[in-house]
């Protein structure tokens, strides 16, 4: 059996406790021994110096500087900082556009050895095939990864169409598989409070299976919120303001503070450093991270740091990272160094930049100085391929087509937190023809589950764009999805990514500038972090010289939500412009011919 599915029951062998407590007692050798290094201590938040034995898997001792000294291999953890391994509560692999193999190489020298994993983005687009290689892939990695079962796929039903539709059954069958840790982040809000038949079956199969209901509570607040945790949702992730934060951890949520909303975090700091203490439902999540972010920066282990550096106690934000996360997952062999419990250390080289000196999961001495001492295994990936099922594309696909001279046209106004808005814009030979100061969005099926035809919006707020981004990550049913001054520029992003497979492209002045193939569902390469990283850097640098981009909400990042259609606002799916709130879709923009 894989030992992953012994965990945490593979620290109770008879034999390994045998040994562990004869070396705790002096008797036998420890397998590892760290010395001279400062624990941080989660439960006291002390910094206090401490010796570590390891057994196997297993922390033996916690013992006084040199009061032991047998152990086949000593390390010298002089002038570092001692903590858990870290644990990242709510992510994304896909989002770093890597496999996780690649993923794991990449965080695991900089101290995360668990990531709780919602592969929904797989999900969407291959459905429970997506799902199972994403069990497989991870199986025997050192990082420990906690799957979690996609309860949105789609996001919003009956607004988009995937290339997978996950209903209750699904579901149950999903949460009875042994490597599933629980029902991942419920989006459809206003399913589930307003009881939809579907996604009341689906947070029910997540209550009978006794496992984690995760959430996704972004804007809830009084009768909604408490409507949505009556149905038995117990975190998350989706802050939107520090007044938030404490209004949420008042009504009870586990939160999973979030590293991907960088200019929340300084808030954040400051509302739980007037709360006073640090809630043991404060948990650390990188929800997602691009490519080149985490190639630079690092996974939760830049969250971390981030945090410290806005003012956040060092402490806290550990405790957050360790204790509290291993206390949400119900995991009591993990996020404490103690006797007892499963050897994941880091050592630091301070508690500023959080570099790490060593990494061991379970026990295994698995990277040191920001490189893995192991190889990973990598699993073929055979069934996310092929998952682009779309011929090219002409300019006039792009083109929203009208009768008459003039039209009243219906517009999707803000990035981020959208509303509806109107213009009046001309008609020339039979198309619409979009203001300067509009941008068109045009998302198509690409999962071969329904008609290909082109939907066609326009967005207001999103300022003057001088060409097009195309993109098949697009939240959070992947459809092919572009953004464009003109048709021509979209046509030629389009059709460059159609030819890849899938991933991202820009063109301005009737030229390709960049190109990003992802051709695992559109999403993922298999190459390694350093060339993925820098063609994303290099992508990202073709779509600023395009896009006059306007921080916090105006981001780049806003372009992979455009489509995110179980939020509230209008979004732009493959069926049209869909708005969860009143639950219409409009196939076309135009509402009325004016002339």
């Amino acid at each position: 059996m894989n030992s992953r599915k012994q965990e945490p029951a593979d620290l109770n062998d008879p034999a390994l406790r045998d040994r562990a407590v004869a070396a705790a007692r002096g008797d036998e050798p420890f397998d590892v021994l760290i010395t001279g290094g400062t624990l941080v201590d989660m439960v006291t938040g002390e910094l206090r110096l401490a010796d570590i034995g390891l057994v196997g898997p297993l922390i033996a001792s916690l013992h006084e500087p040199g009061a032991l000294a047998k152990a086949t291999e000593i390390i010298d953890a002089t002038g570092s900082y001692i903590t858990p391994g870290l644990i990242d509560t709510h992510m994304h692999i896909e989002s770093s556009m890597v496999t996780p193999s690649t993923y794991a190489e990449t965080v695991l020298p900089r101290g995360v050895t668990t990531i709780v994993w919602d592969p929904h983005e797989f999900g969407n687009v291959s459905g429970l095939s997506g799902v199972g290689w994403a069990i497989e892939a991870s199986r025997d990695l050192p990082l420990r990864v906690i799957t979690l079962a996609p309860s949105c796929v789609p996001s919003a039903p009956g607004l988009e169409m995937a290339g997978a539709d996950f209903g209750p059954k699904e579901l149950e069958n999903l949460l009875s598989w042994p490597e599933i840790g629980g029902l991942a982040e419920v989006m459809n809000m206003r399913g589930v409070i307003d009881r939809d038949p579907r996604m009341t079956g689906i947070v029910q199969a997540g209550l009978v299976s006794g496992k984690l209901v995760c959430g996704h509570a972004r804007g809830l607040s009084g009768a909604d919120l408490n409507a949505f945790m009556a149905a038995g949702v117990s975190s998350d992730h989706e802050l939107i303001s520090g007044e938030d934060l404490i209004a949420k951890l008042r009504a009870g949520l586990t939160i999973e503070l979030r590293g991907s909303h960088d200019h929340l975090l300084p808030e954040f700091v400051v509302a739980l450093d007037e709360l006073g203490h640090l809630p043991q439902t404060v948990t650390l999540c990188t929800d997602d991270v691009f490519p080149d972010d985490l190639h630079a920066s690092g996974g939760l282990d830049d969250v971390v740091r981030r945090l410290v550096r806005y003012g956040m106690r060092p402490e806290w934000a550990l405790r957050a990272a360790t204790l509290n996360a291993a206390s949400r997952l119900g995991r009591a062999d993990l996020g404490l160094i103690a006797a007892g419990r499963r050897a994941d250390l880091v050592l630091f080289d301070d508690l500023i930049d959080f570099k790490a000196r060593h990494v061991f999961a379970s026990g295994r001495h698995i990277a040191s100085d920001g490189a893995m001492r192991v190889t990973l295994p990598r699993l073929a990936a055979g069934p996310l391929r092929d998952t682009m099922k779309l011929q090219p594309l002409g300019e006039a696909d792009f083109m929203i087509p009208a009768k008459g001279k003039k039209a009243r046209i219906a517009t999707i106004d803000r990035p981020r937190f959208t509303r509806w808005g109107e213009i009046v814009a001309d008609i020339h030979e039979g198309f619409v023809i979009p203001p300067n100061d509009a941008t068109l969005i045009a998302v198509i099926h690409r999962h071969g589950r329904a008609d290909s035809r082109p939907r066609i919006g326009l967005l207001t707020g999103w300022g003057m764009w001088n060409g097009a981004f195309c993109t098949t990550v697009s939240h959070d049913s992947h459809n092919l999805t572009v953004f464009g001054s003109n048709p021509r520029d979209m046509c030629i992003a389009a059709n460059a990514v159609i030819a890849a497979g899938g991933g991202m492209a820009v063109a301005s002045e009737e030229k390709l500038d960049a190109l990003l193939e992802l051709p695992l569902c559109g999403l993922v390469s298999e190459a390694d972090m350093t060339e993925v990283a820098n063609g994303f850097r290099k992508l990202r640098t073709a779509v600023d010289r395009i896009a006059p981009w306007q921080p916090p909400y105006l981001v780049f990042k806003a372009c992979f939500g455009a489509t995110l259609a179980c939020n509230a606002g209008p979004h732009q799916t493959d069926r049209g412009i869909a708005d969860v709130v009143s639950s219409t879709i409009l196939e076309t923009p135009v509402l009325e011919i004016l002339a």
